[in-house]
């Protein structure tokens, strides 16, 4: 994804069409995005069609020595992490555990990852529990630490082990049923 200088520069400058075509070239990227902490398309473009408005309107602070991916990828995952605590607020109904203890059950995840279908690996993290699913999509693939996943979430960083320790048991499960039923 190469956006001109050009480009962002109309778009500071309100120009609709630049904006346009701005949202085209990251269309699919951020969507990507939205779609690893979203349980459905519609929430996925809700998120997204929010993440670009403020990207649009903090366009003005970029800074073009960082790249432009990784500064619409942060306002991106910010704008979920805000909406997730929003909707963490409202519903109040997720208890979180204050403990995380290692178990020797815990092990890495080898060879069976090349025989499981990435889809339906998709599917499978978006029927964990909402925080599960979040705390995952922070840790295993945008790279948060646990202590940043703590702060971001409002929760603790043991729970953010926990949740994490949850989320790969139940993946793990996943993936050795599925390499079983395909010995």
């Amino acid at each position: 994804m190469e956006i001109q200088p050009q480009l962002i520069a109309l778009c500071i400058k309100q120009d609709r069409k630049a904006e346009y075509e701005l949202y085209k070239l990251l269309y699919s990227y951020l969507m990507s995005i939205c779609m690893r902490y979203s349980r459905d398309k519609d929430s996925a473009s809700a998120m997204l069609n929010m993440g670009y408005m403020k990207i649009l309107k903090n366009l003005h602070t970029y800074r073009p020595e960082i790249p432009f991916k990784a500064w619409i990828r942060r306002i991106m995952v910010n704008t979920l992490i805000d909406e997730y605590r929003k909707i963490k607020r409202e519903r109040e109904k997720v208890t979180y555990v204050a403990e995380y203890f290692e178990t020797a059950d815990f092990s890495e995840v080898n060879e069976a990852l090349g025989k499981i279908n990435y889809k339906h690996l998709l599917e499978q993290i978006n029927i964990l529990p909402e925080a599960t699913k979040k705390v995952f999509n922070l840790f295993a693939i945008d790279g948060y630490s646990h202590k940043e996943i703590g702060e971001m979430l409002e929760i603790s960083e043991g729970t953010s082990k926990w949740h994490l320790n949850a989320a790969r048991q139940k993946l793990k499960e996943y993936i050795e049923n599925s390499v079983l039923t395909r010995i």
